[in-house]
């Protein structure tokens, strides 16, 4: 409709009715289609038309459909090789979230171990148990993993360090018990995959760290000397 009125007032449209006796009045092209344009500008003529989300929408899936119908135009088989592909895509990557679950967010920094509140050993492991027994192993582990700091602390084998990490305190923790250092570290590792990584813990990872807390509570520690300087007595 709005092409139409242009057109013809474009071409010089009579702007009054004539009569027998008058001359067609008619204006020039230009100011007709200013004429035209600043009627058809009105609301009256615009209550249908759609909203601007409507109009961004139909660009989308315009789009959308464009760049489907040139991707199964490439691809054998057309339209419904391109769905075999996509299925076999979606197959690839339920299979390796399956597999793999959860990808690890790599903590951008290890917060403390401990809280404010100190606990001995013996709270942590009953914290750990009772945890267990619910079923929620997040916080069995960590409370297991608490509680193998705070027993080596106890033994004198870590110095109490408000403010430690669970790598650092394995760290330390092998240099005098190096026969268990690849399984500190894994504890440590797991305990910050469930606190900081968004990982989820299972029963065979706190069986694990159950059983590391009860080995090194009967382990005797390897103590290190200095060397003696060089000409010192042995």
């Amino acid at each position: 409709m709005t092409g139409d009125v242009l057109r013809g007032l474009g071409a010089g449209a009579s702007l009054l009715p004539r009569t027998g006796e008058d001359p067609p009045v008619t204006i020039p092209r230009g100011p007709a289609r200013e004429a035209a344009e600043r009627e058809l500008s009105k609301p009256m003529y615009h209550e249908n038309d759609p909203s601007l989300l409507q109009r961004a929408l139909n660009r989308f899936w315009e789009w959308v459909d464009d760049l489907f119908t040139a991707a199964s135009g490439a691809t054998p088989g057309g339209g419904f090789g391109l769905l075999v592909i996509v299925l076999a895509v979606l197959a690839v990557v339920a299979a390796l979230w399956w597999r793999l679950g959860t990808p690890r967010r790599a903590p951008t920094s290890s917060p403390a171990l401990f809280d404010d509140r100190p606990r001995s050993a013996a709270e942590h492991r009953a914290a750990a148990e009772a945890h267990a027994a619910q079923g929620h192993w997040n916080q069995a582990v960590q409370e297991r993993m608490r509680a193998i700091v705070r027993s080596l602390e106890e033994r004198a084998l870590l110095d109490p360090r408000p403010g430690r990490t669970a790598d650092e305190a394995a760290a330390e923790a092998s240099l005098t018990l190096p026969a268990h250092t690849a399984r500190l570290r894994t504890a440590a590792q797991e305990f910050d995959d469930v606190t900081y990584g968004g990982r989820t813990a299972t029963e065979a990872a706190y069986a694990l760290m159950s059983d590391l807390d009860k080995t090194l509570t009967h382990t005797k520690p390897t103590l290190t000397h200095s060397p003696l300087p060089q000409g010192a007595p042995k």
